[in-house]
């Protein structure tokens, strides 16, 4: 299992990013990026924080850990400039906290993130033909997330994606340690979103680009 999108106790996660780290391992994963919310009021010390930890963590060849940002609630005419600053600052992943229907998330975000070229776009919701075909065209992955709530659109985000040639990843948007799943459970997420076997292959293909790429 790669997951690019966990939270730790530096925004509203229950774990330590060591313990969170520590579990994650324990149940399989070999690479996971730590993505705790981030807005202008919090970004610097976030990712510092992540950054230094996982410079640390990272001291282990056998397991990596991605220094990155769940940009979070942003109006959509600050996401540009947001976005800019989280690469400056350090993020090697940045998550678009996209237009989940369990949330309250402006209109136009989803579209905002995809021009900014975030690496993922998180729970897009209600994803349109124009959102996927930019989203392809500029190398946004969209998530299939195994996160309650946000997870209700998880059919849709996979079918238009197919249907678009969209990239698609698979993360658990982890906050409690409950949340880190199995190799085969993320398989059965797939499935239950609409996908089959090669479909949840190609996912763990991305990931593993994803990886590389940054």
């Amino acid at each position: 299992m790669i997951d690019f999108h966990t939270h730790s106790l530096l925004s509203d996660g229950q774990l330590l990013p060591t313990e969170l780290v520590q579990r994650a391992r324990v149940k399989g994963y070999r690479a996971m990026a730590i993505t705790d919310h981030a807005d202008e009021s919090n970004i610097e010390f976030v990712i510092r924080q992540i950054t230094k930890v996982c410079r640390q963590l990272n001291k282990d060849k056998w397991f990596r850990v991605v220094p990155g940002v769940e940009l979070t609630h942003i109006p959509p005419h600050l996401v540009p400039s947001m976005v800019k600053k989280a690469r400056a600052l350090g993020a090697r992943v940045v998550v678009g906290h996209g237009e989940t229907l369990s949330e309250p998330v402006a209109r136009g975000t989803n579209m905002a993130y995809i021009k900014s070229r975030v690496d993922i776009l998180s729970h897009p919701g209600l994803v349109s033909a124009e959102e996927c075909r930019l989203a392809a065209e500029n190398s946004v992955f969209f998530e299939i997330t195994s996160r309650s709530g946000h997870s209700l659109t998880n059919g849709h985000v996979a079918a238009a994606a197919k249907k678009h040639d969209v990239n698609l990843v698979l993360n658990t948007d982890t906050h409690a340690p409950g949340d880190l799943i199995t190799d085969e459970t993320a398989l059965n997420i797939a499935i239950g979103a609409g996908l089959n076997t090669t479909d949840f292959r190609k996912i763990e293909k991305n990931a593993e680009e994803l990886l590389k790429r940054i």
